[in-house]
């Protein structure tokens, strides 16, 4: 009976020194990269535009994926590019365009058992993009008594007064006049041509300003 006592207790000093504690081991982020904005869209009109992340953190002893985004600290090495929050939200800021590397770190001075160790820096990252403006600007002035709208193609814009739109350069632009009740059409100008209401630029590359006159 107490040699039985003696091996249960050796065996279980064995187990407690031979056990190990779980261990963060690698930092995935999710998605890896993503993109905001256009050519054809102002870097400023970006501002807003987000997307949450999530961190997973891989464990060995045993092997495990656990969601960790709420306890890492995330960071931006370009802020004015984007932003992310301490919760993982990521937006962009509307600054700047290029692209931020984005880090979700854990710093791990003990186990998940609370047993002391030297202290790691596991780190996750992602790249953030933010393209930058490359496109011309197309401006619809409004001009005469009368009222009216205007439907851009494509882009599929409808302008009621005065207003701005943008397009990679080299687009076929079409623009179509339509005249409220009581009002008529009147003209075009700046067109490259037009024909009744409709008003066509062949190849926008170059800022233009176009003008529609409504009677």
């Amino acid at each position: 009976m107490q040699k039985l006592l003696r091996l249960l207790v050796v065996a279980a000093l064995t187990m407690l020194s031979c056990g190990h504690e779980q261990q963060l081991v690698s930092i995935v982020v999710q998605p890896s990269s993503e993109t905001f904005g256009s050519a054809t869209t102002p870097v400023s009109d970006d501002a807003g535009l987000s997307i949450q992340l999530r961190a997973l953190g891989n464990y060995i002893h045993p092997p495990v994926t656990k969601d960790i985004t709420n306890k890492v600290t995330w960071a931006s090495n370009s802020p004015d590019v984007a932003m992310v929050s301490s919760g993982g939200l990521l937006a962009a800021t509307g600054l700047a365009c290029g692209n931020a590397l984005v880090s979700a770190t854990v710093t791990t001075n003990t186990s998940s058992g609370n047993i002391p160790s030297s202290g790691a820096i596991v780190t996750g990252n992602m790249t953030a993009t933010v393209v930058c403006f490359g496109g011309v600007t197309l401006n619809v002035d409004f001009a005469g008594a009368g009222s009216g709208t205007v439907s851009i193609t494509p882009g599929g814009a409808r302008c009621t007064a005065t207003c701005t739109t943008s397009f990679a350069s080299g687009t076929s632009v079409t623009l179509t006049a339509t005249a409220n009740t009581g009002a008529a059409f009147g003209s075009w100008a700046g067109c490259d041509s037009s024909s009744g209401t409709t008003c066509t630029i062949t190849s926008l590359t170059a800022t233009r300003t176009v003008t529609v006159t409504f009677n």
